[in-house]
């Protein structure tokens, strides 16, 4: 069932002129918060996350507080700022503004804002600097433009979402989490199931008379778009691909699996890889796995980093698994899958779906929201990303990308259209004062 409470006459065209007239300033802010490096680090001297994250987490509380937020500092783990400096508080907007590396192949600097072709060019531009920003500028209008606000919502920055979220876990062992929280971390119209993870690393030892060195991919929720293999006549072959999100294989071109495709029949490892990830392939099939869903669709598997090191070959394994699975089924079957190929694995984290009813009053105002400020029907959908609030009870995502688009987030020329952009901007206005307001 749906809800029947109705929309509010929350201003929406008053909202999006107030952002056409302010859109130089919001640009400002957003390349100021781009060309801070907050790339985590916890093997850094600045603790917990390095200096890259704390300047990203004081510049997001500064900027709070010129809001006229109520802040706090949680360790260098997260901040956050309440509207109101008292009360109990019924709405979180959660957003993180670490990044991963730049790479390469940038056709634009990755730390400067850069507008080209109607998109922002930039590292974070759209996970999650720039959905971030519009969260602010959504704070900032709803108090210029004095929209009624009865209910108190906090903003939530973090610091370490891309190195597995250990701010979130901290945040919360130190402060609960209100009834309600959505995070810019995701998709529209409303993400509200998201699959469960499984991150692995293997190894195996390695000798081989022509292959001296094979070093492909860098982190092991992106799809590598360059894999280097260095031969024992000192040599050396670049092998391309295209990155794209762990979770959207399908987005890229694996530089690691067509390595391994390519020297399949010169290592019996290689050829064992060869048979488990064959390349193009990006639901597990040949590992065992393959499941799909009605919620929650396909599963993704897919081989993010292979490297020589120690007289052992190292790799790495991304694979996102339907609701209906548990994360213990997965592990167990991949496991199975590598050790019959000779691989050991080294290290195994991971987390259960995420699902919230899509029936729920908050779920249903924000798909409301959705098709006002849109102009057309919302709808409740499930993803491989992991955002924000994956591990947060009721959490959803909400933006801050479409479904179709591919703005190459974790890969080079990371971008949001201007259109998509906006559309964030007025999206969170309208979210908080519809969930907040009167």
């Amino acid at each position: 069932m749906r809800y029947a409470r109705k929309i509010s006459k929350i201003p929406q065209k008053q909202f999006a002129k107030y952002y056409d007239k302010h859109m130089e300033e919001i640009l400002r802010d957003l390349d100021e918060i781009i060309s801070i490096e907050s790339v985590g680090d916890i093997n850094a001297p600045v603790k917990p996350f390095g200096e890259g994250s704390r300047k990203a987490l004081d510049w997001g509380k500064s900027y709070l507080e010129k809001l006229g937020m109520t802040t706090k500092d949680f360790d260098g783990y997260a901040v956050h700022g309440d509207f109101y400096p008292e009360g109990e508080c019924k709405l979180a907007v959660l957003s993180h503004l670490d990044t991963v590396p730049a790479g390469e192949g940038w056709s634009y600097p990755p730390f400067k804002l850069t507008k080209a072709d109607g998109k922002l060019f930039g590292r974070g531009t759209i996970d999650d600097k720039g959905p971030s920003v519009a969260v602010l500028w959504a704070v900032k209008a709803i108090k210029e433009l004095n929209i009624p606000i009865k209910k108190n919502f906090r903003v939530i920055f973090g610091g370490n979402e891309e190195g597995g979220c250990e701010d979130m876990e901290y945040y919360e062992s130190k402060q609960p989490f209100p009834e309600m929280g959505f995070t810019p971390d995701g998709s529209f119209p409303v993400l509200n199931c998201e699959k469960g993870m499984v991150h692995l690393t293997f190894s195996a030892e390695f000798s081989d008379d022509k292959i001296a060195e094979i070093n492909g991919g860098s982190v092991i929720n992106a799809i590598p778009d360059k894999c280097i293999v260095k031969f024992a006549d000192d040599s050396e072959k670049v092998i391309r691909g295209k990155s794209s999100h762990g979770s959207r294989p399908e987005n890229g071109d694996n530089a690691v699996t067509k390595f391994v495709a390519e020297y399949k029949n010169e290592n019996a490892l290689l050829g064992g890889l060869a048979e488990l990830f064959p390349h193009g392939e990006c639901n597990g099939k040949s590992c065992g796995l393959g499941f799909s869903d009605d919620v929650s669709g396909e599963m993704t598997c897919a081989l993010t980093i292979l490297k020589t090191e120690g007289g052992r070959l190292h790799g790495g394994i991304d694979i996102r698994f339907p609701i209906d699975k548990t994360l213990a089924e997965i592990s167990g079957i991949i496991t199975s899958a590598l050790e019959s190929k000779g691989f050991k694995v080294d290290e195994l984290d991971g987390m259960e779906p995420h699902y919230v009813d899509e029936n729920s009053e908050f779920v249903q105002t924000l798909l409301r929201v959705y098709e006002k400020v849109k102009g057309e029907k919302g709808k409740c959908i499930a993803e491989g990303g992991i955002t924000y609030v994956h591990n947060t009870k009721g959490g959803v995502a909400f933006g801050a990308e479409f479904p179709e688009e591919n703005n190459n987030m974790h890969g080079a020329d990371e971008h949001i259209s201007m259109e998509t952009f906006k559309i964030n901007l007025n999206m969170y206005a309208n979210a908080i004062a519809e969930l907040c307001g009167e």
